[in-house]
């Protein structure tokens, strides 16, 4: 029965969502991707959610990391977006070329970027899909208004990794 997940999927990509890239560090190792689902979570106290791709060097080190930089693109970000979203941090050392800055907890924020908020990270949660969503407190915002980057501009751009590549979940152990 696949047309009620057709039609999820028609309705959710119509909703054509900002990508934004989200970077973090644990002590030297950093790490950054591109994604598109993310969100305010909580209004008081303050909080917001992104959803990283277990298949992603970015996942792992933030399960390690403290802070999150979430950074904002506007419509001209699409190189920035392709940098982020087509290579493998496993692969490139993403930040070679690309200047930045540490931020709280140490965290990369990208200097070509002016519109970003850092957070540290509150919670953590894996529903078993392909992403774990990561909420976090803001500690951290810079920028103005702009007009987003939006998933339907970066349809072009080959994931680094593709979902099916995500670790196997952990079994269960009896007793």
């Amino acid at each position: 029965m696949t047309a009620p997940v057709d039609s999820f999927s028609d309705l959710v990509t119509a909703l054509d969502p900002a990508m934004v890239v989200v970077t973090t560090a644990d002590g030297e190792e950093l790490a950054g991707c591109l994604a598109g689902f993310h969100g305010q979570s909580s209004i008081d106290p303050p909080r917001y959610a992104v959803w990283l791709s277990k298949a992603n060097h970015t996942y792992r080190v933030a399960l390690r990391s403290t802070h999150l930089a979430v950074h904002l693109l506007t419509e001209d970000d699409h190189d920035l977006a392709a940098a982020f979203g087509s290579r493998s941090g496993d692969e490139v050392d993403k930040f070679a070329d690309r200047p930045h800055e540490r931020g709280p907890g140490g965290v990369p924020l990208l200097t070509e970027c002016p519109h970003r908020f850092v957070l540290r990270r509150t919670v953590l949660v894996d529903e078993g899909g392909d992403h774990v969503c990561v909420s976090g407190e803001p500690v951290d915002a810079a920028g103005g208004s702009f007009t987003p980057l939006r998933l339907s501009a970066v349809d072009d751009i080959e994931p680094g990794h593709a979902a099916e590549e995500r670790p196997s979940p952990p079994t269960e152990r009896a007793g």
